[in-house]
């Protein structure tokens, strides 16, 4: 069986064997982010556990997919399909994933099987300030309200949220811009803006932030740090998968079912929450960064169902 560990990012086999520089090198290796590198990396062990290889024929990667619908959902089985893929293209191997046979394959299993997405549930605006109004005032209360009102006001993604610096933060009149210099959407780090402007209300994320910068001394470097049940706050920075464990142990602590709630939360709870109180979808757009309505429809489309309601202008 080829060996498929240790999945090298696009053409970086090639270039390992063309003698070129270490900076070169260095370069190519940057052309994928680490989140995309061990997601193809695992992808790929659960290819091999399941009996397939690199190169695999057409008629192997048609009955992996058989084998495993039902089992996997269909948006996994199409994240596996593209991790092979790609393990073909670095190697300029032929590519089985686009033969006949294999697109036939997935169509079927996405008539057979349900293809709808499990999306994160949002937490919108009146469960936020319910969540917040349950917390104390420790350290750690501190960091999870910032938290939380920065990840929600900035419609940010866990990876964006985590990735903060202190000198990621501008100070402006209206509030604070974050300059997220990597982002999901950003894979070449042009940098992306997000403003966050100050609340009128009790629960101001400008304010929330500056608190837990002030209580926790942090000057520079990540911003969000795990704390200790001593409240010792430690020096390195939070994990994504963090996030989402805030976000529940804070949902659960304010009476509220936690089940459904992620790190994605608070990036859809804005995104749901807006489109509530009918702001234009170009304008949400503007702070979520999504390239399309159609892209942001996924998250607002539950939030706009009693919005002009049909049925509701009859009864």
């Amino acid at each position: 069986m080829a060996e498929t560990h240790g999945f090298e990012p696009p053409l970086q086999l090639l270039a390992l064997a063309s003698e070129i520089s270490s900076e070169t090198q260095f370069f190519v290796q940057n052309s994928v982010s680490e989140n995309s590198r061990r997601a193809y990396e695992s992808d790929l062990r659960e290819f091999e556990r399941g009996g397939g290889s690199i190169p695999a024929s057409v008629e192997t990667v048609a009955e992996y997919l058989t084998q495993n619908a039902g089992r996997l959902s269909v948006a996994t089985l199409v994240r596996r399909l593209a991790s092979l893929s790609k393990a073909h293209e670095v190697r300029g191997l032929s590519n089985p994933t686009h033969s006949a046979l294999v697109r036939a394959t997935l169509r079927g299993i996405k008539r057979t099987h349900s293809c709808t997405q499990r999306q994160a549930k949002p937490l919108l605006r009146d469960e936020l300030i319910r969540v917040l109004e349950a917390t104390g005032e420790k350290p750690k209360d501190r960091r999870d309200r910032a938290l939380l009102l920065v990840g929600f006001a900035g419609a940010l993604r866990r990876s964006e949220l985590v990735g903060l610096n202190v000198g990621d933060v501008e100070h402006v009149r209206q509030g604070v811009i974050l300059h997220l210099l990597r982002s999901k959407t950003d894979q070449e780090a042009r940098g992306q803006k997000v403003g966050i402007p100050y609340a009128r209300g009790r629960w101001c994320p400008v304010a929330a932030l500056e608190a837990w910068l002030a209580i926790s001394g942090i000057s520079d470097g990540p911003i969000f740090r795990p704390v200790d049940r001593f409240s010792h706050v430690h020096q390195c920075r939070l994990s994504g998968e963090a996030v989402g464990e805030i976000v529940r142990e804070r949902v659960s602590a304010a009476g509220l079912d936690p089940l459904g709630y992620s790190g994605h939360s608070l990036r859809a709870g804005l995104a749901t929450s807006a489109s509530q109180v009918e702001v234009p979808t170009w304008k949400i757009r503007a702070q979520t960064r999504h390239a399309s309505d159609a892209m942001l429809a996924r998250y607002i489309r539950d939030g706009e169902l009693f919005t002009h309601n049909a049925a509701g202008a009859l009864f």
